[in-house]
């Protein structure tokens, strides 16, 4: 049997572990994330999208992630701290993960291989986006440079009608 979304389990930065299937029927997008980084002003988008749309079911899932020029340096509380003193965040964010590689983190594993992307299914860079429609299907993969407005327009036009 072929592994689905609903599969997965990660931990919060709480350290709870949580089952995607927490995420049954809502339209997800899943980002890699980084406190240091020039993408990192991202997190207002993002927290400003799933204001936005989680009355319509959108829910922004963050996995931080240390493999890009060690943009992630701190612990799970520190990166708590961050995401919610410098960008209000409120949606759901991970423990600390791999995204490539030999250890990256299952999930990542799969939605790699469900979206490769250009040239190679390698995430490239912080924010790399994974949208997963409310069915728990894989349907669209964003750049990282792709910014949080872009994704509302895409999801207005075909997710959340």
């Amino acid at each position: 049997m072929t592994a689905q979304f609903y599969d997965f389990k990660a931990k919060t930065l709480q350290g709870k572990e949580i089952g995607m299937e927490t995420f049954k029927g809502k339209t997800v997008l899943v980002v890699n994330t980084a406190s240091k980084c020039g993408l990192t002003p991202q997190f207002e988008g993002l927290e400003e999208l799933y204001r936005k749309h989680r009355d319509k079911g959108l829910v922004v899932l963050g996995f931080p992630s240390n493999q890009f020029a060690n943009q992630e340096p701190g612990d799970e509380k520190s990166i708590a701290e961050g995401c919610l003193v410098n960008y209000g965040v409120t949606f759901p964010m991970f423990s600390k993960i791999d995204v490539n590689g030999p250890d990256a983190h299952p999930l990542y594993k799969y939605l790699r291989s469900e979206l490769p992307g250009v040239f190679s299914s390698t995430i490239k860079w912080n924010f790399t986006k994974f949208l997963i429609d409310a069915d728990g299907k894989p349907v669209k993969r964003f750049s990282p440079t792709t910014k949080p407005e872009k994704i509302d327009e895409y999801l207005e036009k075909k997710i959340l009608k």
